[in-house]
């Protein structure tokens, strides 16, 4: 089931990816499988240290969402600041920068890539020892903490974003929004606030990039926004991850139902 979980996830991530950067750059298999081989190994990753997984429908959708968060967390870092890549292509670069200027020093790069995870492990940390400090916090207040991933998320697509396009109010606030809408629903099946979090990120990237790819099909994405379409060819055949990525999302809705349905436990009875 663990495996099953991961290649849930990363056939999910690989499909909005394809269907919205394909005709633009073009398909190969290499990149479609990254994050289904990438997703697969944070599952069996995040089940031998940290002992939790897919044992119920509720656990289950936890851990999907916990998959998503690593999947999109490993592969957003690695192109953001290990990648070396022409970001000509892009109307919105994709390497790290500071206001919207690529940073060219690798080392550099690495060392600020290296001051990010610091902040994440510590951040990890800070929550764990805060739940085992107070074990009977307000219910809200952990929502609120556990909910605190979309902000990360909202101030790290301003930074990249707001440059090159300017500051959008909607979209920095849609994150941190469907990050406590996911979270809540997380708090029915888990106690960890970590795992929580980690999974209400997870689904929150889910969703947005599902508004983003398939409400708007004909929109370029944000960092091709402008550019032409190289692989007019894709249009059409792309419809095919299209219905494989329908049929994840109803997988996942009927874990979610499930896990309502059968028996479980969270922060929220």
């Amino acid at each position: 089931m663990t495996i099953l979980i991961g290649l849930l996830a990363g056939a999910h991530t690989s499909s909005w990816g394809m269907y919205k950067d394909a005709p633009h750059e073009g398909f190969t298999f290499p990149k479609y499988f990254r994050s289904i081989i990438v997703a697969t190994l944070v599952a069996l990753g995040i089940e031998r240290f940290t002992g939790f997984g897919p044992d119920s429908f509720s656990h289950a959708a936890v851990f999907f969402g916990m998959v998503y968060a690593g999947e999109r967390l490993v592969v957003e870092l690695w192109k953001t600041f290990i990648r070396e890549e022409d970001q000509s292509k892009y109307f919105i670069p994709m390497q790290f920068g500071v206001f919207g200027k690529p940073i060219k020093s690798r080392g550099v790069r690495w060392a600020i890539l290296a001051a990010v995870v610091a902040v994440i492990v510590l951040t990890v940390w800070g929550v764990t020892r805060l739940q085992m400090a107070y074990p009977d916090a307000p219910k809200w207040a952990v929502l609120l903490l556990a909910s605190a991933g979309g902000w990360f998320s909202a101030f790290g697509g301003a930074w990249k974003d707001a440059p090159v396009e300017g500051f959008e109010t909607f979209k920095f606030f849609r994150s941190p929004f469907i990050a406590m809408t996911w979270s809540t629903v997380m708090s029915f099946f888990t106690h960890n606030w970590v795992f929580m979090g980690l999974a209400g990120i997870g689904f929150t990237v889910a969703t947005i990039e599902t508004y983003k790819t398939f409400f708007f099909p004909n929109k370029p994405r944000g960092k091709f926004a402008g550019k032409p379409i190289l692989y007019p060819q894709i249009l059409e055949k792309r419809k095919i991850v299209a219905v494989l990525y329908a049929c994840i999302w109803l997988a996942v809705a009927t874990m979610l139902v499930l896990g309502f349905v059968n028996p479980h436990d969270g922060v929220l009875p």
